[in-house]
């Protein structure tokens, strides 16, 4: 979100189309960066007529500058499929215009390596992410007046960046020792367990599956606190201003991907069923 909004700053006559998926539509209109919001479903290879169908809506676009910021094979191939003459392009595509030429991009945090992208774009100022345009105090989830956010899920294929979920009961068993009420949230792949950890502490409010993308915001700038695993959800609450715990082992590198925010915390075990209860506690971030 600071690249798109240094994007509206530096283009601030422009009509600004943004290609994304259907989670993040609701999110984008209210940041109020977007003149027009697309969806796509993201063709597999052997879909034709949805390629074609997505070359015939980029060149329908008429874009005279495309801003790439995920930079992936998928993204970088969307310049191969656009009719000559090619918008000016940002990103890595072989042959664009305005190339992020740094043989060592792959080893930049993700947020310096998007800042220097568009530095080479010829935007110099790209802010970390804010969110004061969203409304807080507007969740609608009856929440109490103190609450912390945790975050138990991650990558199902790579287990190894999760807290295991003993160690989540006992956390939010000690929350509301502490008259703070753990929030359980996550994506309906991770109802399971969550459930398990709702069920061992009945306290916990368990939002597994019922919030979006800027219902999460919106619970980050109310919240206490928050504590997960590094996964999606908590660059979001990191970014939104809750001060944040995030749990990390050897397959991540906080490097390259750590969260950021004003308040934030890494707390970094080379296998996560290590760390106990006492340490998460202690490394906590509250307001």
């Amino acid at each position: 979100m600071g690249p798109c909004a240094a994007i509206r700053r530096a283009h601030d006559t422009a009509r600004i189309t943004l290609l994304t998926t259907g989670p993040y539509v609701e999110f984008a209109q209210a940041s109020g960066y977007f003149d027009e919001i697309w969806t796509h479903r993201r063709p597999r290879w052997w879909q034709v007529g949805a390629w074609l169908a997505l070359k015939k809506q980029l060149d329908g676009g008429r874009f005279y500058r495309v801003y790439d910021l995920q930079t992936s094979d998928r993204s970088s191939f969307y310049y191969r499929l656009l009719r000559r003459p090619k918008p000016e392009w940002s990103g890595i595509a072989a042959g664009c215009a305005l190339p992020h030429a740094n043989p060592r991009r792959d080893f930049m945090h993700t947020i310096e390596r998007q800042r220097e992208q568009l530095k080479m774009a010829g935007i110099d100022d790209v802010p970390l992410p804010h969110f004061d345009w969203i409304e807080s105090g507007t969740d609608g989830f009856g929440l109490p007046e103190r609450f912390v956010m945790l975050v138990p899920g991650g990558s199902a294929g790579r287990p190894g960046k999760r807290w295991s979920v003993t160690g989540f009961v006992a956390l939010a068993e000690r929350l509301l020792a502490r008259d703070l009420v753990p929030v359980l949230l996550g994506a309906a792949d991770e109802a399971d367990r969550n459930a398990q950890i709702a069920a061992a502490c009945p306290g916990a409010v368990n939002l597994t599956g019922k919030t979006s993308i800027l219902d999460i915001a919106r619970l980050a700038r109310r919240a206490a606190g928050a504590v997960g695993n590094d996964n999606g959800p908590m660059h979001l609450i990191a970014a939104a201003g809750s001060p944040s715990l995030v749990l990390y082992s050897h397959e991540s590198d906080p490097a390259l991907c750590a969260q950021r925010g004003p308040d934030v915390e890494i707390l970094r075990r080379e296998f996560l069923d290590t760390l106990t209860v006492d340490e998460v506690e202690a490394a906590m971030r509250l307001r």
